[in-house]
């Protein structure tokens, strides 16, 4: 049986590609578990994550066969929530590479990445309360952070989809690629990142997602921590080497 998630490693990244093209990568139990061995292994070795889907799908939502039969207890121990969640806590970025349909669980996995980058056959939205529950894996909080209020009680409580372009408008997208320049858009993405301090970013990610009443001593510790590294003198150096030059 293929394995559900398949990895591309390197030095300052890794590949994550969903594997279930034959179910339009559908998030079944087998792929989150596979995912939060990734997670584990990022949190151990802090690199960028590029997830991206096989095939044209990035991952059309939960598996619903699957989905039928859960039931309370399923509810209550968070499946994909906690995954989301975890991913959403990663120490580097992470990269959302979205070609085709990005629905319910797939859209929530892609809402719980840093930065998101699509193709034009992009379709990215929440139909869960058509099939009688709700968007509960981070969309009914999230996504209004992400695009505000109005659009978010429209894609959630109205099924409203959005496509590359109106996704673009909204900076739900970063980007937009032809699909064939999806993974390297992800790749000079992660280039950029990739070029400055990973303590600084790591931080800076985690500052950025802190609660508003850690504010502002977390940012002095975090600054603190910074102000003691080896990497910051180096950096300022060379810096004021160049500018003297």
């Amino acid at each position: 049986m293929p394995e559900p998630v398949l990895l591309e490693q390197a030095d300052d990244r890794v590949v994550v590609r969903l594997n279930r093209p034959q179910a339009r990568n559908a998030i079944d139990q087998e792929m989150v578990d596979a995912l939060h061995e990734v997670c584990a292994g990022l949190e151990a070795d802090p690199r960028i994550a590029l997830i991206i889907g096989e095939g044209s799908t990035f991952a059309a939502g939960a598996d619903i066969a699957a989905l039928r039969e859960r039931r309370r207890a399923d509810a209550l121990r968070g499946i994909n929530s906690a995954l989301f969640d975890r991913i959403r806590r990663l120490p580097m970025p992470t990269i959302a590479l979205i070609d085709g349909y990005a629905l319910g669980g797939g859209a929530e996995l892609a809402y719980a990445c840093d930065f998101r980058i699509g193709t034009p056959s992009v379709k990215i939205g929440n139909p869960e309360i058509g099939l009688g529950i709700l968007a509960a894996a981070g969309a009914s909080w999230r996504l209004a952070e992400l695009v505000g209020e109005p659009l978010a009680k429209e894609i959630l409580l109205a099924g409203r989809v959005l496509g590359a372009d109106e996704a673009l408008a909204v900076r739900l997208l970063t980007e937009v690629v032809e699909a064939a320049e999806l993974l390297a858009a992800g790749h000079r993405l992660a280039d950029r990142i990739g070029r400055n301090a990973p303590l600084a970013v790591q931080l800076t990610k985690r500052v950025f997602h802190a609660p508003r009443e850690a504010h502002p001593l977390i940012d002095d510790i975090a600054q603190a921590v910074l102000f003691e590294t080896e990497e910051k003198q180096e950096r300022m150096t060379a810096f004021l080497e160049r500018k003297r030059s």
